[in-house]
């Protein structure tokens, strides 16, 4: 797949695409290699601990996830546009959307319908994945909740009554509610980040559909 997606963005130029922008778009997609790796590498060394902060957590994101949907938005708008500020405004629309989305994927994966996700309720407690509400949970719970997701979180494998006490504490905290406000923020910004971009109605459209999409998707 990088191999296709690094011969399509140096063939840019015979789809009458400037030399120059073809080889800056190259080097965004790049880079976005770059960060995804970096925070594939941050979320795997998240797995050998429980001492995560959630803004550690929320850089990881803005790399792996964030810089996916950023070098995309950011590709589009350099190859469509001469405007500087423009091609700004929708690499920082993407990086926001990208954490958005990772965000909401973490909610899903625990509380998600399996009807629609085909995926057990608390799949990625199961799993002990740092997403986002453990980490959230593990840094604002009192000591005794704190101190039972720590115990849950250290044992090699989990049962349905480790999975149902996990899901307790989460509820206790508001942890859905509040990611989902923390989803919610992230799309917004998203929105607000082109809100200035002069663009055809149906593309705004497009766009603000798609941001929605994604902040209250189901799968």
């Amino acid at each position: 797949m990088r191999t296709l997606a690094d011969i399509t963005a140096l063939r840019l130029v015979e789809r009458g695409v400037a030399d120059e922008k073809a080889l800056r778009t190259s080097f965004v997609l790049t880079r976005g290699y770059l960060h995804m790796t970096r925070g594939q590498c941050l979320d795997l060394s998240f797995e050998d601990t429980l001492d995560i902060k959630l803004e550690e957590y929320l850089s990881m994101i803005s790399f792996k996830t964030g810089d996916l949907i950023r070098c995309g938005l950011e590709m589009g708008a350099l190859i469509a546009s001469n405007d500087e500020n423009v091609i700004a405004a929708f690499a920082r629309c993407g990086s926001s959307l990208g954490r958005a989305f990772q965000i909401r994927d973490d909610v899903l994966g625990i509380w998600g319908d399996e009807t629609a996700t085909g995926k057990a309720v608390g799949n990625d407690i199961r799993r002990k994945k740092k997403s986002f509400p453990i980490v959230y949970a593990l840094e604002t719970a009192a000591d005794t909740a704190r101190q039972k997701l720590v115990e849950i979180y250290s044992k090699d494998e989990l049962d349905e009554r480790d999975v149902e006490d996990v899901l307790t504490v989460l509820d206790e905290l508001g942890v859905a509610d509040y990611a989902q406000e923390m989803t919610r923020e992230k799309a917004d910004l998203a929105l607000q980040e082109v809100s200035r971009v002069t663009m055809p109605s149906w593309a705004r459209r497009e766009i603000e559909e798609m941001v929605e999409f994604l902040a209250a998707r189901q799968y």
